[in-house]
């Protein structure tokens, strides 16, 4: 089974994502970690491209997977391979809320994550909008040849049925 979750910050694709894993015994992997060079010094330095589509090659090439992130443009081989691709179009009053709760538990050292800045955390907010208002438009145009595999979940109980079903 090969599986791509897409979505907005915060509307819960890596939760889907580790929730499916489990239910499916198959591994799942964030396309932050190989968009962003996690290993370096400052937050939000970007892996080298050959480097990525190295990494991206990899998981593919494999029996099954689960990839979620934000990224449409680099993972168009994804949406080719998945099954299924899962697409969380989530009211924005809900993320924003999920990333700010983030930010705060990451903060308070309950939560692991990146080394987000209050900056950052802003950014990713002004962010967002773009995302809903451009580039979901432009993700619905790609997903268009692929549309006997996606599922538009537009809440919370999308996603738990998909887990429970």
């Amino acid at each position: 089974m090969k599986i791509h979750i897409i979505g907005c910050s915060g509307t819960g694709k890596t939760y889907l994502a580790r929730k499916l894993s489990k239910k499916y015994n198959i591994q799942h992997y964030d396309l932050d970690d190989i968009q962003w060079d996690n290993s370096a010094d400052g937050y939000g330095l970007k892996m080298p491209v050959n480097k990525r589509e190295e990494l991206l090659k990899q998981i593919l090439n494999q029996e099954s997977w689960i990839i979620e992130g934000v990224y449409y443009a680099w993972v168009i081989e994804g949406f080719q391979e998945a099954d299924v691709i899962y697409v969380l179009d989530i009211p924005s009053h809900i993320y924003k809320y999920r990333i700010i709760m983030r930010f705060i538990k990451r903060k308070l050292g309950i939560e692991k994550g990146k080394k987000e800045t209050f900056k950052s955390v802003y950014k990713l907010l002004k962010w967002t909008n773009k995302y809903q208002n451009n580039n979901l438009k432009e993700i619905k145009k790609i997903l268009k040849q692929y549309e006997s595999k996606v599922v538009w979940i537009s809440n919370s109980r999308g996603i738990d049925r998909i887990i429970n079903g």
